[in-house]
């Protein structure tokens, strides 16, 4: 839908195909080496950033709706995806910082004055995860670019976007302990280094190093491997794997490891 009549035809007739009123943006963090981003767009017209989205089709579940953005957007299949919460402010989102004088001078915008997308938008909000250095970005439809940002220097957002970014990173802190967050983001196997950074990148807290994987051992919940990785001279740490049994029934308890 990038071309400038697929675009068009979006913005005249969309609403045939899609739900008016109701999007979906979605928080989607990145993991890797220590670090977590967060993936932003930069709109057509628009002096900021925001959070990538899209609208949901007539035939589709919001489920299926968030599934299809986010792959879409980053161009994996099958992420760890969860609602958040639903935004609808009658002024969440201010058309006035959209110059669309000079928008409407462009061949696909000319319709946007218009257009069914300037009505007031409810946005349920979706967060997912990955490993950042595995995706790429797609910008998608009215997007000049979609790029990866570290979670603690992200610029102000357009919109109410600041709150959905704040909101999504702390239901994901939270759920940590509820849902299969860390499993997505480690290789099957694994060492008590890399499973630390996980959570403490993650939580955005220091968790001790000596006794955090300790308790994960302790509880059972990793189990250790006779394999060992090599990583340099007198340097070969146990390999772990998750006990899947026993992960499942602490993430349904709401164990908490910190």
């Amino acid at each position: 839908m990038n071309t400038p009549k697929e675009l068009e035809d979006f913005i005249q007739n969309g609403y045939k195909t899609y739900i008016p009123h109701v999007c979906i943006d979605c928080a989607i963090f990145g993991y890797h080496d220590h670090r977590l981003k967060i993936l932003l767009r930069q709109i057509e017209g628009l002096h900021g950033l925001c959070l990538p989205g899209g609208y949901i089709k007539r035939v589709e579940t919001l489920d299926d709706a968030a599934k299809r953005i986010v792959e879409e957007i980053t161009s994996i299949t099958g992420l760890y995806l969860q609602q958040y919460k639903t935004f609808g402010d009658p002024d969440r989102i201010k058309w006035n910082e959209l110059d669309l004088e000079e928008l409407s001078k462009q061949a696909p915008f000319k319709k946007i004055k218009s257009s069914w997308l300037r009505d007031q938008t409810i946005s349920i909000g979706y967060y997912a995860i990955t490993d950042f250095s595995s995706a790429i970005p797609q910008p998608g439809i009215l997007s000049e670019s979609c790029e990866w940002y570290d979670i603690d220097k992200i610029p102000s957002l357009l919109f109410d976007h600041d709150q959905m970014v704040n909101e999504a990173l702390q239901t994901l802190r939270s759920q940590l302990y509820y849902h299969p967050i860390v499993e997505k983001l480690l290789p099957k196997k694994f060492t008590l280094t890399e499973i630390h950074a996980v959570y403490e990148t993650i939580l955005g807290k220091r968790l001790d190093l000596r006794n955090f994987p300790k308790k994960l051992v302790f509880m059972g919940l990793i189990n250790r491997l006779p394999e060992k990785r090599n990583i340099g001279p007198h340097r070969a740490p146990y390999l772990y794997t998750f006990n899947k049994k026993k992960y499942s029934r602490a993430l349904e308890l709401g164990v908490t490891l910190s």
